[in-house]
């Protein structure tokens, strides 16, 4: 993402807003909580709050730029949304996230809403295990 597609978002293209985008776009991991960008705006002696990092991130949640997540643990974990769904594997020992698209559950959620009058909107499924890093 660039600066005009920031403006495009409605927002205003500031210095924290370009450091935090560039952090989400560069790392290795999709789902980084607040706490996750402010250490490492620290590591690159920027001088940007954890506080700017929650509201930019809020900011970036309502124009649609990231996807905030409450994965078992309460803590927020945010990705950049790149379009597309997908869901959601999370281990419950190390915390690792793995995402997948499944057709064969999508089509079973959509025919559920249907059984039941529901018009689908949006959903999200996330499944909890242990990863094989994880298991005995």
């Amino acid at each position: 993402m660039d600066k005009a597609q920031l403006k495009k978002a409605g927002l205003k293209v500031t210095l924290p807003r370009i450091k935090i985008l560039n952090i989400l776009e560069a790392s290795d991991e999709n789902h980084l909580s607040a706490e996750d960008i402010y250490k490492s705006l620290l590591l690159n002696s920027e001088q940007i709050g954890l506080a700017t990092v929650y509201r930019v991130l809020t900011q970036f949640e309502a124009a649609g730029i990231v996807n905030r997540h409450h994965f078992d643990g309460g803590q927020s974990l945010f990705e950049l949304n790149r379009g597309g769904h997908h869901d959601h594997l999370v281990c419950v020992e190390c915390g690792k996230i793995v995402e997948f698209v499944e057709e064969i559950i999508e089509e079973r959620q959509k025919s559920v809403a249907l059984e039941h009058g529901f018009t689908l909107v949006h959903h999200s499924l996330t499944i909890y295990g242990i990863c094989p890093d994880c298991q005995p």
